[in-house]
């Protein structure tokens, strides 16, 4: 009845975050548990026509345990030994939230050569099978589909899930997991993790690693704008941070300021960071049951603080690898410098921009704001938060009439935005469409604060909307590339038709729902509307695909994609290898209309 308490928000799949890949996660977390006591070494994973398939090859649960393990709230089947202790699923909730909120669930268990194995609808068992024997090697096997009306409209990005289980393969060495036959598979932890994510030409030295029973950390630097890091707490992905990642940056700042004998700014020493870390911890407190952020201080009972231990080990690898490594400490105290010599010239131009964009806020209304922001995090509606950015006033009136005003924001645009490809951070200050809209995100200095969850660029379904897309693309990867790898970053669909008779009214994305749509209403009573603009939208109608029915396509960069390469072929100045990209991808209507009459 409440499942924002066990898995966050709810969501179609559009998010890392939705709640659909917290099923997947908690289901999987057992399987991890198993290989952590050191029982099976690979997991499979299928996901098919909304079905999720996960085996994998531990002891396999206790026979006449299986329905207290996935159907009767805290009944954890952890023990009291030290691999344990640091676990992040202590209170045998996840499975049950998985069971409650899947249509269809199936428990398999393999154990000792006999098998058990029981199905539930909507959580309630439905058919109790009895226990056989089998020739299977043991383990468990997980099958469920999410309640589509829980989750409505809801997909498994392929994207998303594999980001999710190379977390997995680069925190437990050794482990293999096959997602719909393709192999995961890590050896070197977390300092492989960070040079997958990171463009090698962009690293200004290679990647430093140091890694304890407790402890891991990796760490480099790029020349992105921002700071990027990935934390971990007992294989769990900390994607809000928490303590450890506070103690983790506290302690790079302070361990480089003495080892270079100069109080640098965090901020230049930060500038452009990559950093990853994984801390185990004995009964670790998060701050809810999606533990994407940890709460506490200690890491044991009666053990040291996680900010001492982070600093101490920071401290200690770090500064004894910069007295070894001089060429590295050479290349890490010239980016500092880069940055502070960076931070000093923009700071009157900031200034200046700043004075701009307060004076503006008085006196414009380029943004709407609505009423609960990602930075009120004791609101539950605030994953909700969404900001449309909008070209000219009649689309943003109109979406401004149909939002939601208690978690949707609009922010008007003022003509085509520069195309800011190559150009350096001043251009955002020196810009007035920019500055405002950075100030309106309230990203100046990094995402942390970031004001809305989801970042959506509402833009026509045309030529001019499209070239207007590409822009805010490519302003967003060139200064804020985090907020498209924390997911927040997303393009509105909007229905290209409206086809209607007198008793119904059914909206199209695209060539295929219009045919079927006209197929349902019949074709002599169907009125056919097409939509050339945001602007021909009425509020009303708007009100029917920004609500419940919004399609929201997510800006996903995948662990192979260089936003420098990605933003120099579209936006640079290579003209005859986009123009031969474009007639080879061409798609006119007839191409069209052929793909149909060879369907039908």
């Amino acid at each position: 009845m409440r499942p924002g308490m066990y898995i966050g928000k709810l969501g179609d799949g559009s998010s890392p975050d939705d709640g659909i890949y917290v099923l997947l996660k908690e289901t999987i977390d057992n399987s991890i548990d198993e290989f952590v006591m050191g029982y099976g070494k690979k997991i499979d994973v299928t996901i098919k026509d909304h079905q999720v398939v996960i085996r994998d090859y531990g002891r396999g649960i206790p026979l006449g345990k299986v329905y207290e393990c996935v159907a009767k709230i805290n009944t954890g089947g952890k023990y009291d030994t030290e691999a344990f202790q640091k676990s992040v699923g202590l209170n045998g909730v996840g499975t049950k939230a998985v069971n409650a909120l899947s249509k269809y669930f199936m428990v398999q268990s393999v154990r000792d050569g006999k098998t058990k194995v029981q199905e539930f609808h909507y959580g309630k068992l439905h058919k109790d099978h009895n226990i056989k024997k089998t020739s299977e090697p043991s383990g468990t096997i997980i099958v469920f589909k999410p309640d589509d009306q829980t989750f409505k409209n809801y997909r498994y990005l392929p994207e998303f899930v594999e980001n999710q289980l190379w977390n997995y393969v680069h925190l437990n060495a050794g482990l293999t997991i096959y997602f719909n036959g393709k192999k995961f598979f890590s050896k070197n932890g977390i300092k492989e993790l960070i040079e997958r994510k990171i463009d090698a030409e962009t690293l200004r030295y290679p990647v430093i690693h140091f890694k304890d029973t407790d402890i891991e950390m990796a760490l480099t630097h790029g020349q992105q704008y921002g700071e990027e890091y990935y934390t971990f707490v007992n294989g769990q992905h900390t994607t809000q941070g928490g303590t450890h990642l506070t103690a983790f940056k506290e302690a790079i700042v302070k361990t480089m300021r003495d080892f270079y004998q100069k109080d640098y700014e965090a901020s230049d020493i930060r500038a452009s960071i990559i950093g990853a870390i994984s801390v185990r911890i004995q009964e670790p407190v998060f701050e809810s049951q999606t533990k994407t952020k940890l709460g506490s201080s200690v890491m044991a009972p009666d053990g040291p603080t996680v900010r001492t231990y982070i600093n101490d080990f920071v401290k200690k690898h770090l500064d004894d690898f910069l007295h070894k490594n001089t060429t590295i400490a050479e290349a890490i105290q010239k980016r500092i410098q880069q940055s502070e010599r960076e931070r000093k010239d923009m700071a009157g131009i900031k200034k200046l921009a700043n004075q701009r964009a307060k004076k503006a806020n008085l006196h414009n209304k380029k943004l709407r704001d609505c009423r609960v922001h990602y930075t009120d995090t004791s609101n539950e509606r605030r994953f909700d938060s969404t900001i449309f950015i909008t070209e000219g006033d009649s689309a943003s009136g109109s979406i401004t009439k149909a939002r939601n005003v208690q978690s949707q924001a609009v922010f008007s645009l003022r003509g085509k935005p520069l195309n800011s490809f190559g150009l350096t951070k001043k251009v955002v200050y020196e810009n007035e469409e920019f500055n405002l809209l950075q100030h309106a995100l309230n990203i100046e200095d990094g995402i942390e604060n970031l004001r809305y969850n989801n970042v959506v660029v509402a833009t026509d379904a045309d030529v001019d909307g499209m070239h207007i897309r590409l822009l805010l693309l490519t302003f967003f990867l060139q200064f804020f590339p985090d907020l498209a790898r924390n997911g927040h970053l997303y393009i509105l669909e909007t229905p290209l038709f409206r086809v209607r008779n007198k008793k119904e009214t059914i909206y199209c994305y695209s060539e295929e729902e219009k045919r079927q749509a006209i197929d349902k209403l019949g074709s002599k009573q169907a009125e056919i509307t097409r939509f050339k603009g945001l602007g021909e939208i009425s509020p009303q109608e708007f009100s029917e695909f920004i609500s419940d029915n919004i399609r929201l396509q997510p800006v996903v960069m995948d662990d192979q994609t260089s936003v420098k390469k990605l933003l120099k072929y579209y936006m640079g100045k290579n003209t005859q290898d986009r123009q031969s990209f474009i007639i080879d991808n061409l798609r006119i209507e007839k191409d069209v209309i052929e793909e149909a009459e060879v369907a039908v």
